[in-house]
This record gives structure tokens, sequence and C-alpha cells, in this order.
């Protein structure tokens, strides 16, 4: 007997990446102390990398980033989901680097699933274990949102991008590629105004939503051929003003840094632990 496969469990939708998350910062020394001392990722060695950079810094994290350009600090209306290779030395680590952090607001404890930090200006992150299908990355953004809004979300991904979301109990999950998650949580009373912060994906059928979106005049930038820049998420079924507010830095699969391999240390690596050898990390 033939045996069945549920085939659509395989479908990727034309959302294929989220590559980073973008939060300006005021201080990019404290900035590379707790992205890069603490939480152990790399600062990219090729791009925006430098001692005085008042434009960028980029930290790699497994194929993903962060960019944080010099600027009034942002904060993420919500939860910045990360994989990474060993809680325990990220609890050491965050040990650490928090008597240098300790006039900030950072801080860290530890859940049964996660180890939860706080930078030093108030984003709220959760790093978990690796799993089977990422060893290193940005996994998940939970996102803020307002009631009544997460049915029109899911219907905007889905019926402008193209990509599998879906709506129940105040959550809309939209799904990223084969290992990535957008949420959007319904949450009753305040949420902080929209401070700028944006992410970037890349899309396959990239002209189809730039079409839908600029038909809407809802097209924030038309950055160059390979990019283009959206902020208002819509629901397809009304006129109603914006469900939420969040930049998108969308990128065709033709964009130079489509599929760039960013590197990345192995932050378990010490002067007291060297192994030769051992540098980069492996998934």
């Amino acid at each position: 007997m033939t045996k069945k496969f549920d085939r659509s469990a395989e479908d990727v939708g034309n959302i294929v990446a989220l590559e980073h998350l973008n939060l300006t910062v005021p201080n990019q020394a404290l900035a590379a102390l707790f992205y890069v001392s603490g939480l152990g990722f790399t600062r990219d060695p090729y791009i925006d990398f430098g001692v005085l950079n008042f434009n960028n810094m980029w930290v790699n994290v497994g194929e993903q980033q962060f960019h944080l350009p010099e600027g009034k600090p942002q904060v993420f209306r919500g939860h910045i989901g990360l994989v990474v290779p060993d809680l325990e030395k990220l609890r050491w680590r965050l040990d650490q680097v928090g008597r240098a952090l300790k006039d900030t607001e950072f801080g860290w404890e530890v859940y049964d699933d996660h180890v939860g930090v706080t930078c030093p200006w108030g984003n709220r992150l959760r790093c978990h274990a690796p799993d089977e299908s990422m060893s290193l990355g940005l996994r998940y953004l939970d996102m803020d949102v307002p009631p009544a809004s997460t049915a029109g979300i899911a219907r905007f991904y889905r019926d402008v991008f193209a990509t599998p979301a879906i709506s129940a109990n105040g959550i809309a999950e939209v799904r990223i590629g084969t290992n990535q998650t957008l949420r959007f949580i319904e949450k009753h009373g305040a949420i902080a105004d929209y401070d700028g912060h944006h992410i970037a994906i890349y899309v396959a059928n990239f002209s189809a939503a730039h079409d839908w979106l600029d038909a809407r005049t809802s097209i924030s930038e038309e950055s160059n051929q390979h990019q283009y820049r959206f902020q208002a998420l819509l629901d397809p079924q009304q006129n109603n003003p914006p469900l939420v507010e969040l930049e998108h830095e969308v990128r065709s699969l033709t964009h130079p840094m489509y599929g760039r391999r960013l590197l990345n240390r192995n932050s378990g690596q010490t002067f007291f632990t060297f192994h030769r050898g051992r540098e980069a990390f492996v998934p």
C-alpha cells in the first residue's frame, strides 16, 4: 500500500525569508557590548564596519541580522524570538556584561523554555535552544496589535503577499520560508506609538504585492530596481485605516544581498577555552 504524504506541509509561501530587524540605538558601543559580547552574535566584518560608524552597524545572527544605526532608541512592540547555540553559555555571558550595563534597562531571567532578555533600551528578546530547523538565528517576531485586527492582518499577508497566514484566538500567524514566523497578538490596553523600526523580507513574486500597494498609494519608498518599502498593513476586505504600522523593506530574489553568506563566530571560544580551527560557528 502506497504511503500517503501531506504534500502541503512542504509548501513555502511567497515571502521566503525575514532577513533583518532594524532598530536605532543611541550608543553603538553599548549595542556591541549587548549584542556581540552578551548575546554572542557577530559584528559583520565587511559591511558598515568600523570604530566610528555613525551610519549603521550590522550584527549577524545565523542567516539573519540586526541593523543598528545610531539615533533615538527604537523599541519593537512585542518580543523578538531568537535561537542561540547554548543557553548555559548565554547565561554566563549575560552575567559578565551585566556589570557594564547596570545603569540601563538591561536585564534577564530564566524561564522553562527560554531565557528572557531585555536590551539596554527596552527591547524584549526570548532566546531559545537549537532545534532541528535552526541552530542560530532570528526565529520569530511577536508583535502587539490592537483588538479585532488580526483577522485583517492575516488576510493582508495571505491575499497580498501570497504567503500562508492564519488567524485564531486573537493571534495572526504568518509563515515565512521554512523556519520563521511573524505573529501579531492582540493586546487590550495601551500599545506604544510606532517609532519607525523596520524589517526586511525577500519575496519571490516581487511585483504583485507592489502593484496592489501602489494602487492604494501605500508605497513609502521606491528604493531601487530590487527594493521598495511600505509601512501600513491594510485589510484587503475593508477600506478602513491601517490595521497597524510596521515598515517592510521588500527585496526581490535578484537583490544583490539575497543569499549572501553571513559570517558567524563560535561564541563558545574564549582565550581560556580556545580550540584551534573552531573559531567559526558550525550549525
